[in-house]
């Protein structure tokens, strides 16, 4: 029986030839779209040809696979941009390398008062922990100042660390460390709250070079399929400048393509006074396509550094007991507080939770909010969610508590293998990632890429969620925790549906289902029938907001 179109208006945009891929439980797979006024019209199969008018573009798939446009839960466009276009060292982890770019991008802007950039690997030190003395051999006469790609630490130079006045007598601040020798001097290596020592000195850059850092992640975010995302940071942070005036800007320019969700940053430095201001904050941001809705609370930082909140001791090198759980950057029983009075006016809390002591703070912290506030439509959301103890992975769904999945980390590679596995030991290393025990539980995910961090592919994260193997890992490499697998097409609902739900967007968009947005995109093939080892091989052709072309190359 053919079913009734939703319209008979010709459309503007038809796509056909199948396969489509829609993320809707009523019709997984269809074979034809429609599209007009930048809404989808029409799901089916050769009726919806009957739509094809004088002026309809058609596109035909021939095999390639069409998607809901995918979305990201976590990620930082404009300081993506920003690294992108200063001393980038995000695509190798060889130290000779580093220093070479290093040296030759401070001889190439001499002019510049502070070389910045970043996005190196703690894998490519011992320990993590890069020295001041290498970066003095190649940048002696300016400061340096190097984040991470984790952006949970800083590598300096002498220069620097003489501009912040920082020597054996700085005291380590209450939620960071200085890396020091055994004579107790700064050895070049700031982590977590020590990074704001020399990061608060930094040169901002100007309202213009913002802007176009923000245009240039948002191509390269649509190059990668994605048509919406929550920026994880709208505020000042460390280094990173607000990104909140270049969406404005982008905004009455008409150059936002993107849906996004900007979550406003928690000064942990400061108590609920601060709400306020972010309610005032919310009302003057949220406009069009951006919407302030959230809130950012980071509750610790990362197990490379032992800085995530654990809920016993680290290990040390030789495998025995530590003083070191990590850091809970927030009182926990000031964390219910906040979080109940956030709740109470609206706001979703976005928690940076990796440690299974954060996590559970988190919880905690959600639980409180539901009991003194009743059930809101909040959608708070925990992100990273590296260790989780067994007892919370049922909390997440009994408090309707989200899952925000970094799935590209769920692998074997040298961060994992040489500054994490060793120092969580065996039981609490078995515990890492828990992807099919939170799905089993009936968590809600949503997937997001936090780059820089890593990559801001979904495929390559993907990838990682189906085979539990880093796709550029070397041959026989195990699978980690595979138990934790995911199947295809729950990795791509994370993406796109669950997603879209964290973001608030899921009436308009995250399926691709008649009278929801035309956000599509179309992949070279259709992983589905390919093997899983070659999932990270897929590319996007195509990428549409609204049903207008935002990424486009032959294929």
């Amino acid at each position: 029986m053919r079913h009734p179109l939703p319209t008979t208006a010709p459309a503007d945009l038809v796509f056909t030839g199948g396969p489509v891929h829609t993320v809707d439980p009523a019709r997984s797979r269809a074979t034809a779209v429609a599209v007009h006024g930048g809404r989808i019209t029409a799901v089916g199969h050769d009726e919806v040809r009957e739509l094809i008018g004088a002026r309809t573009e058609v596109v035909d798939l021939a095999g390639k696979l069409l998607l809901p446009g995918f979305q990201d839960a976590h990620v930082h466009p404009q300081g993506a941009g920003l690294e992108l276009g200063l001393c980038h060292l995000g695509d190798t982890v060889d130290p000779a390398e580093y220093l070479r770019r290093i040296g030759a991008y401070a001889h190439e802007h001499p002019d510049r008062e502070w070389i910045t950039g970043g996005g190196w690997s703690l894998e490519a030190f011992p320990g993590g922990t890069p020295t001041a003395a290498a970066l003095d051999a190649v940048v002696p006469d300016r400061p340096v100042f190097l984040p991470n790609r984790d952006h949970h630490g800083a590598w300096v130079n002498s220069r620097a660390l003489e501009r912040a006045g920082i020597d054996a007598r700085t005291p380590d601040p209450a939620d960071g460390r200085i890396e020091r020798d055994a004579a107790g001097n700064p050895t070049g290596m700031l982590q977590e709250g020590a990074v704001h020592l020399v990061g608060r000195l930094l040169p901002q850059p100007t309202p213009e070079e913002q802007l176009a850092a923000l245009l240039r992640a948002q191509a390269v975010l649509h190059a990668h399929g994605v048509t919406a995302w929550q920026d994880a940071i709208v505020g000042t942070y460390a280094n990173m400048p607000d990104p909140a005036p270049a969406y404005r800007e982008a905004l009455d320019r008409g150059l936002l393509t993107a849906r996004v969700v900007g979550a406003l940053w928690w000064d942990r430095t400061r108590g609920a006074e601060q709400i306020p201001e972010l309610v005032a904050r919310r009302e003057e941001l949220t406009r069009d396509r951006f919407r302030a809705g959230t809130v950012k609370i980071m509750q610790d930082g990362i197990a490379e550094n032992r800085t995530a909140a654990m809920l016993s001791p680290y290990l040390t090198g030789c495998g025995c007991a530590s003083d070191n759980s990590g850091i809970s950057f927030v009182d926990p029983a000031e964390l219910r507080k906040y979080v109940t009075e956030l709740d109470a006016v609206g706001f979703q809390v976005h928690f940076h939770a990796l440690g299974d002591r954060a996590v559970r703070e988190a919880l905690d912290a959600v639980e409180a909010a539901r009991a003194a506030n009743g059930w809101r439509d909040t959608r708070h959301h925990l992100a990273h969610l590296q260790v989780v103890h067994p007892d919370d992975v049922p909390r997440f769904r009994a408090l309707g508590a989200g899952a925000n999945l970094q799935m590209l980390w769920a692998a074997h590679e040298p961060q994992m293998d040489e500054l994490t596995l060793p120092f969580l030991g065996a039981e609490r290393g078995a515990r890492q990632y828990p992807f099919a025990d939170l799905l089993r539980a009936g968590a809600t995910s949503a997937a997001g890429s936090d780059w820089p961090v890593s990559s801001p592919d979904p495929l390559q994260a993907i990838h990682v969620a189906v085979n539990r193997i880093a796709p550029d890992a070397p041959e026989g490499t195990p699978a980690f925790l595979p138990e934790q697998r995911l199947d295809l097409g729950t990795a791509i609902t994370a993406h796109t549906a669950g997603s879209a739900y964290t973001n608030h967007l899921d009436t308009t968009t995250g399926s691709i289902t008649a009278g929801r947005s035309a956000d599509l995109i179309v992949l070279d093939r259709d992983p589905f029938t390919g093997p899983p080892e070659e999932i990270a091989t897929t590319r996007v052709l195509q990428t549409f907001v609204e049903g207008r072309r935002v990424y486009g190359v032959g294929g």
